[in-house]
């Protein structure tokens, strides 16, 4: 089984972690309303609900 011969630095494994960060999501702007939104998700604006360029969720209204 193999075994570390000596212990790893907090640097050296701070430097494998450097990649573990958490990240903001990726925002764009719907193209019908303007509203900021994640990819692949349905406008959640109330008076939008477009994807894809198609109307999928009718207006409260």
């Amino acid at each position: 089984m193999a075994v570390p011969k000596r212990k790893h630095s907090n640097s050296r494994s701070g430097m494998r972690r450097s990649h573990d960060q958490i990240k903001g999501k990726q925002l764009h702007a719907c193209p019908k309303c303007g509203t900021l939104i994640p990819s692949h998700v349905i406008c959640p604006n109330e008076n939008c609900g477009h994807y894809m360029g198609r109307q999928m969720v009718q207006s409260a209204s």
